[in-house]
């Protein structure tokens, strides 16, 4: 007779024991849904609780894509919002699908690199450092001190008024 070759995880397992390749990839799909759905809803709520007010707030995560709906009362609220998203671990890419009510200029973004401090980043776009706590209270209430911020970050840089 000789040896046969088979490719090793293809077809049923013996006796019904075990699932197939595809039975098995078919239930990690349904397990990263259920984490990417349980993700989505722990960002409604870290959304709410931060009382960042959007009516008919939806995050739905797809892989490393969050895509983010609902009204937002102003420019400010829908920014803080994408950045609460975006700042999160696992999320690469957010689809602003958000509407704003009452429209304003869009603020600039501004990813903290190692060494940067709000007051270098002032200095970057303002031209002075000492404006560092506009930058500070533009991402509040995401960030609670001045001193903690950390790279690859997402900051949100007003227009000066």
């Amino acid at each position: 007779m000789g040896l046969f070759s088979f490719i090793k995880n293809a077809g049923a397992k013996v006796f019904g024991i075990g699932k197939t390749d595809a039975e098995e990839a078919a239930e990690v799909a349904a397990k990263e849904l259920k984490m990417e759905q349980l993700a989505a809803q722990k960002l409604e709520e870290t959304i709410n609780d931060l009382q960042l007010q959007v009516e008919n707030l939806n995050v739905f995560i797809d892989d490393e894509t969050a895509t983010v709906s609902g009204a937002a009362n102003d420019q400010a609220t829908k920014e803080k919002v994408v950045l609460v998203v975006g700042n999160s671990s696992g999320i690469a890419f957010v689809d602003d699908q958000m509407t704003v009510e009452n429209v304003e200029p869009e603020a600039q973004f501004h990813t903290v690199v190692s060494g940067d401090t709000l007051g270098k980043i002032a200095k970057k776009y303002y031209g002075n450092a000492m404006k560092y706590p506009v930058i500070f209270e533009a991402n509040k209430p995401m960030l609670t001190d001045p001193d903690k911020i950390y790279p690859g970050q997402v900051l949100r840089i007003p227009a000066l008024d």
